[in-house]
């Protein structure tokens, strides 16, 4: 998602750590939202749904904190990488984006039941989530391992150890369990995947000794060591690169609307700026496309 101590926020008192020093503030050391502002694209605006541009608000479903996509700052605002983005979508679209707090699990369902328009909690677009909504996809994004320096840990044979993930993402659902599969046929122990609420406390109880590593998308991986200084490194390769994507109520022409919003911030530069200010570039890409999963 870095010497002083700076854990997540899920851990707050010195006498819980197992590491030596304290835990500090270390919201101070996020990087902060970036202002870009967007004209209104006319063009692209009537396409969103009467409904809802009559009522000049797009509702968002978010999970944070997943760090650096959509977290909490310390004043208790939704930022993030996926904010920033979403914020000039919504000045494409001549909207006022309104973000709601939500379990992870509950994001999709809320948006087939029409109580969000659209998601926005780094979805990865699968083939199987694309028959409950459609997404526009707009960033690639792989699985990246990370541990405490010094451990000896493949996550190609990481069988029998503790490997923590957020609940219900594609770590949780797939990802681990597959490679836990993979021990059982080998005659190994499988891993012991242990499943966290939110992202934070995953890397939490790898910085603290309670698993002996953690699975998450690459940006987040990427971010997690960087604020730790030197208490996490990634292992391993980046695997399963998949796109992506904001669900939205499946035919509703709010997706194509967002995909062309997505696409004039890429093809106007407002996306690289983004993407570049938050470290996440690597995972840009230049088309956005309407359920891009790929099999």
């Amino acid at each position: 998602m870095p010497g002083r101590m700076r854990l997540f926020a899920a851990v707050t008192a010195c006498a819980a750590l197992l590491l030596s020093g304290c835990v500090v503030d270390e919201s101070a050391f996020d990087t902060k939202p970036i202002e870009i502002h967007v004209d209104e694209q006319p063009q692209i605006a009537s396409l969103v749904p009467p409904d809802i541009r009559a009522g000049g608000v797009l509702k968002v479903g978010t999970n944070p904190p997943y760090q650096p996509n959509e977290f909490k700052d310390r004043n208790g605002d939704i930022i993030g990488y996926d904010v920033d983005l979403v914020d000039a979508i919504g000045d494409v679209l001549g909207l006022k984006v309104s973000y709601t707090q939500s379990d992870f699990d509950k994001i999709i369902p809320s948006v087939q039941s029409g109580s969000y328009h659209m998601g926005m909690s780094s979805f990865t677009d699968s083939l199987e989530r694309e028959k409950q909504v459609d997404f526009v996809t707009y960033y690639s994004a792989g699985i990246q391992w990370a541990a405490k320096p010094g451990r000896d840990i493949d996550p190609d044979h990481a069988c029998g150890l503790r490997v923590a993930v957020q609940v219900s993402t594609t770590e949780d659902t797939d990802e681990v369990p597959a490679k836990s599969e993979a021990c059982v046929a080998r005659g190994e122990e499988p891993i012991v995947k242990v499943s966290f609420d939110t992202q934070d406390q995953a890397v939490n109880a790898a910085l603290l000794g309670q698993v002996d590593a953690f699975s998450a998308d690459s940006p987040v991986t990427a971010y997690a060591v960087k604020k730790t200084e030197g208490q996490l490194e990634q292992i391993g390769p980046t695997y399963d690169s998949a796109p992506y994507g904001f669900p939205i109520r499946k035919g509703s022409a709010l997706s194509e609307a967002v995909r062309r919003a997505v696409q004039y911030l890429m093809d106007n530069g407002q996306y690289r700026k983004i993407s570049e200010h938050w470290g996440v570039q690597a995972g840009m890409v230049q088309t956005s496309q309407i359920n891009g999963a790929q099999e």
